[in-house]
């Protein structure tokens, strides 16, 4: 049997998908499991022993006519899509392929062979995802795995070592996001990192070149220098610096879930969006937000600039509501 798992979503949605591509193979341990990814997909999913092949697809550069016909080549028995995109559910229809199992909310979703319902009701992302997995002829509950997980090479693993960190000797901050309103204030990470480096706490900071201006704002209200990391670790180095820390701060995003799959324990602060869309931490997490905000959810990835220009929902998290989370976990 061939399985095609289709996700083309962001680099924490696939990660919160690690979980359905392990129960698919207990499901089906002879089937052959592709998956289709961005071509970030090559460092999260890679040693990963259920995934058999992948396949990257970059909409924005490669060929969604040339991906069809590669599928269809494929002759796959099952596809599986836990992605809502229009454009997954006519590849996936144009491929030939079968079965096809996706959401009742995708774009374009009459053109799967079987639905499931998807709604944003605090059912968190795993959970939901794993749902597709029942209209499976051979589903069996008790085979099924709800952590997610990343796997590093020992020499990938230890890699927090040579830059002379401990294991669990130090906090991480992940203070950026793609999409602006998402990122806490710069002076509200500023005092929270200076009130743990006085404390004589180690702090790291990481995020991608994406992430640089921003840092550069928050550290120049800083009067303690962290270690500051971003834009000079790839993914699978920041792996190793998550794995081996004793906590995680970070906005709602990628980080949160790397955390949560090494069971590193992990402080979340939401501002425009809302633990109903599902994508709280797993497990180990704390959500830090200000509830009964008329504005809150303003969409589901936030936005570059506040819709109302007030960002009261990031505004109104002071760093005592951090801190005070932080001496809690760590005590």
């Amino acid at each position: 049997m061939k399985i095609l798992l289709y996700q083309t979503a962001f680099l924490g949605d696939l990660i919160l998908t690690t979980p359905l591509i392990e129960s698919i193979k207990k499901i089906y341990p002879s089937a052959t499991l592709t998956v289709i990814s961005k071509p970030f997909g090559r460092e999260v999913l890679k040693n990963n022993p259920f995934v058999d092949k992948l396949i990257t697809f970059d909409k924005s550069k490669d060929s969604t006519l040339d991906l069809i016909k590669t599928l269809r080549r494929e002759k796959f028995d099952i596809a599986i899509s836990p992605h809502r995109s229009h454009r997954a559910s006519y590849i996936l229809f144009l491929s030939g392929i079968p079965k096809r199992i996706g959401f009742d909310k995708a774009g374009f979703s009459f053109l799967y062979t079987d639905l499931v319902p998807h709604r944003f009701d605090s059912t968190h992302e795993i959970d939901r995802n794993l749902k597709l997995l029942e209209k499976l002829p051979d589903y069996k509950p008790d085979l099924i795995e709800k952590n997610p997980k990343l796997y590093l090479t020992p020499q990938e693993d230890n890699f927090y070592k040579s830059i002379s960190l401990k294991d669990n000797s130090y906090i991480v901050v992940a203070p950026g996001s793609k999409w602006e309103t998402k990122r806490w204030t710069d002076k509200g990470f500023a005092a929270v990192i200076d009130t743990l480096i006085k404390k004589g706490e180690t702090v790291v900071l990481i995020g991608s070149s994406e992430d640089l201006d921003f840092v550069e704002k928050i550290l120049s209200k800083t009067e303690e220098k962290p270690l500051n990391l971003v834009g000079k670790t790839n993914l699978r180095q920041t792996f190793s610096l998550i794995k081996h820390s004793k906590l995680l701060i970070s906005n709602d995003s990628a980080p949160v879930h790397m955390a949560v799959s090494f069971d590193v324990p992990v402080i979340d602060i939401y501002g425009p969006t809302v633990k109903d869309f599902g994508f709280y931490p797993y497990k180990n997490g704390v959500v830090i937000e200000v509830e009964d905000l008329r504005c809150r959810p303003c969409g589901l990835h936030g936005h570059k600039v506040c819709p109302i220009k007030t960002h009261d929902c990031m505004e109104k998290i002071k760093p005592e509501f951090v801190l005070e989370k932080v001496d809690k976990i760590l005590s």
